[in-house]
């Protein structure tokens, strides 16, 4: 699959019978930033979903291929060990386990190696601190009480720790004002800098992107990646909206 980090190849997917992907192709390079823009309701999370290979996504047709492997039929957590990363619209409370513990295991799980607790700690306080979360977070139940904003930080946090190649984010400026879209930002940012990982950002908004660099923009409608382009495609959904590509499809 050559330099490319990511490539689906004529992806076809079904949830509960129903087709929802149609023959979807897209390619991601190391270290690059691509935007995946579209109307509500029109697969851009079902892609997600997909390529982390939730089992409720039923793949019928074509492959993905994630550093030179085929991935298709790869169970979740393999995935997650070869370095893809999905953070959620919505993301779950869990009862019982802190965010500081499930961090630390995730962590352990993707390298396979056992972190002493207090390298472990000061990671994630210097994490915490690029996030301006407070550090009492890390020790209460994950997402448990957590306010929107606080739970999109949490999903960043885990991004921080885990550094994976590839980050697939999904509407993570879903819901938060104008000061939180930044410190999500600069999380962003500091993952980059960090780890040089490749982004894939779902959203049907523009505002977490002002502040970074985007290599590809694809427009998704009905299921089908009807466009792609550079940068200048953000600029003209926010100016012109999904209407004419919408229309196409009609």
């Amino acid at each position: 699959m050559g330099k490319n980090l990511l490539t689906v190849k004529d992806l076809t997917v079904n949830v509960e019978e129903k087709e929802i992907l149609h023959g979807v192709n897209l390619t991601i390079g190391k270290g690059e930033t691509h935007v995946l823009l579209g109307p509500n309701g029109t697969g851009k999370s079902t892609l997600g979903n997909t390529l982390l290979g939730n089992p409720k996504y039923n793949v019928t047709r074509g492959e993905i291929w994630f550093h030179g492997k085929n991935i298709t039929e790869e169970p979740v957590n393999e995935r997650a060990k070869m370095g893809l990363f999905l953070s959620f619209q919505n993301p779950l409370e869990v009862p019982g386990v802190t965010l500081s513990s499930f961090i630390r295991s995730a962590v352990e799980l993707k390298t396979g190696k056992r972190m002493r607790l207090f390298e472990f700690r000061k990671e994630l306080e210097k994490a915490m601190e690029v996030l301006q979360m407070d550090p009492s977070y890390a020790d209460r139940d994950l997402n448990v009480g957590f306010s929107g904003g606080e739970k999109k930080k949490a999903e960043i946090l885990q991004l921080l720790m885990l550094e994976p190649s590839l980050a697939i984010l999904d509407e993570t400026d879903s819901g938060l004002d104008v000061d939180a879209v930044r410190t999500v930002s600069a999380g962003i940012e500091a993952y980059r800098r960090k780890c040089g990982g490749s982004l894939l950002i779902i959203t049907h908004s523009t505002k977490i992107l002002e502040s970074l660099m985007v290599d590809q923009t694809h427009i998704m409608v009905e299921g089908e990646i009807v466009k792609t382009g550079d940068a200048s495609l953000v600029e003209e959904i926010n100016r012109d909206g999904f209407g004419k590509y919408e229309k196409s499809l009609a």
